[in-house]
């Protein structure tokens, strides 16, 4: 039976909860009477922020406060996911919450940006949520619900000053990151963001370069940061620990289970790592667009990336732009401490080992291709791609290596011997003059994995086909009338999965479906 001290806690932090989505949309009310005809912000399809409005620059100290300028979100998310096998927990997620986002304004060029975050769950939540939980899992951290019964999240998951100069950015502190191996990937209620410092310049005519230094990462399901890569904690195997310590650390669905705690501190390695990218994007061949990337997590492996994108004009309107991406991956010791697979389940094995030719490398190639057919308010997208039979691709900072490509919602293709297709339809029906606010999107997919690897307890996927449909309405009829709908978004989401029976004779087939609504101010 729930001790009094027991409800006197779960009523403080529910009255905590209250009160902060209340001063939130306090807020949004007092944005209301002084919103533009230009927003401040924007998100895109994939949920990235864009800036249309920035403070001014401040002429002295005073001016640093008062002319800096905030940005409000209030969201809802709820998420359904049915497993097409009864007997199995059908996981769910609803939550309510948002953020507020202060910039300073600029003084000779420097400024600063905090981002407080919060997410709270409405739904009837029990421990299993968190045990099986699949998309809705981030609408709370299952580390704190389990270990400390918080069902919500509250936490600043940005900090950092920017200083700005001729064509060169530079920031530091806890921020977001956007780039072919970072991404915030905020589709659920808070975003993934790294902290350390990026420089980015322009100097160099129709070049971008990047410099990126990461040593900590908060993903969208935690309220701390934590190591780039390592997997659980220092509990994490031990004969005291708790099931839930394996969350404690980096716990992203693409994690390297291998790479843990217990593995990297037995080989002498680091538990504190950190994450190194370069970049550089250049346009200097009219319509060409080239991109090369590397990432470099010391002592343990390195990514290169590789991206030539062109577009061609058809006539009428129509373009077509073919894109072709390589990816290496070179081992550096994280073969041998974690294993070829990402499972972890090669960990310490080394030769021919349940699939992998080669158990304790993680050396990986990956080859992928796609046309893109626009015109007006429509985008009709064909990919392909395919991981050699080496080693799975290590990736768990929210950027994957098919996306863009063939991955769909929630899907995972990176594996070693993976073969991807995909045909994907966009159109903004709005655009059109058809449906005002309304845009569409509608992916088949089609992977192919490797039915030993499966066999044998590497990997635990089957071959799939995949339809995904994405749906956002932003209420133009609302919009005119009331000043109140200006920012507010709508949109749906849902997955049906097809997939082959596991070699045990489980079916992991599931439908999954998502809701949420975005209000800006």
């Amino acid at each position: 039976m729930e001790s009094d001290k027991s409800r006197e806690l779960r009523f403080g932090k529910r009255m905590l909860s209250t009160v902060v989505v209340a001063v939130i949309a306090l807020f949004a009310m007092s944005a209301v009477s002084v919103a533009a005809d230009k927003p401040k912000r924007t998100i895109k399809g994939n949920m990235t922020e864009v800036y249309h409005k920035l403070p001014d620059n401040a002429s002295n100290l005073m001016e640093i406060f008062t002319k800096g300028m905030y940005y409000g979100r209030l969201r809802t998310t709820i998420f359904k996911w049915n497993w097409e096998e009864h007997g199995k927990h059908d996981p769910r997620g609803f939550a309510v919450g948002g953020s507020l986002i202060y910039k300073t304004a600029p003084f000779y060029g420097v400024s600063a940006t905090v981002g407080y975050y919060y997410s709270h769950t409405l739904d009837a939540l029990k421990d299993r949520d968190a045990w099986f939980g699949k998309s809705g899992k981030d609408t709370f951290s299952r580390y704190d619900a389990l270990n400390d019964n918080k069902w919500y999240m509250s936490v600043f998951a940005q900090a950092y000053l920017e200083y700005k100069f001729g064509k060169t950015d530079i920031k530091a502190g806890r921020m977001i990151v956007e780039c072919p191996f970072v991404k915030s990937n905020d589709t659920k209620m808070i975003p993934n963001t790294m902290q350390g410092f990026t420089v980015k310049t322009k100097e160099i005519p129709k070049t971008t370069l990047n410099l990126m230094y990461f040593d900590k990462q908060k993903l969208r399901d935690h309220t701390k940061f934590h190591d780039v890569i390592t997997f659980g904690n220092n509990q994490y195997n031990q004969p005291n620990a708790e099931p839930w310590d394996k969350w404690a650390n980096q716990d992203d669905s693409a994690i390297h289970k291998g790479l843990s705690y217990t593995n990297l501190e037995a080989a002498g390695m680091h538990t504190n790592n950190r994450l190194i990218v370069l970049g550089l994007t250049n346009k200097s061949i009219p319509k060409l667009k080239l991109d090369v990337w590397g990432a470099i997590v010391p002592d343990l492996f390195a990514t290169l990336l590789t991206e030539a994108n062109y577009k061609i004009s058809l006539g009428d309107g129509w373009t077509l732009t073919p894109g072709f991406r390589f990816m290496q991956q070179f081992d550096d010791g994280a073969g041998e401490i974690g294993g070829a697979a990402l499972t972890g389940k090669l960990a310490g094995m080394s030769g021919e080992a349940k699939g992998y030719d080669d158990a304790d490398s993680c050396d990986a190639k990956m080859y992928a291709g796609r046309l893109v057919l626009k015109k007006g308010p429509g985008k009709l997208h064909f990919g392909y791609s395919q991981v050699t039979d080496d080693a799975d691709f290590i990736t768990p900072w929210r950027a994957w290596p098919t996306q863009g490509y063939t991955r769909s919602m929630a899907q995972y293709n990176w594996e070693a011997d993976t073969k991807s297709w995909m045909i994907k339809g966009v159109y903004d029906f709005g655009k059109a003059g058809l449906i005002k606010g309304f845009k569409a999107s509608l992916d088949y997919t089609t992977m192919y994995y490797d039915d030993d690897k499966e066999r044998l307890g590497s990997i635990k996927k089957t071959d799939r086909n995949i339809i995904h449909l994405d749906m956002w309405y932003k209420f133009p009829h609302l919009k005119k009338k009331y000043r109140w709908f200006e920012g507010l978004e709508a949109k749906a989401r849902m997955g049906l999965v097809d997939a082959d029976d596991l070699s045990n004779g489980s079916d992991p087939s599931y439908n999954e479906f998502r809701f949420e609504l975005n209000y800006l101010f």
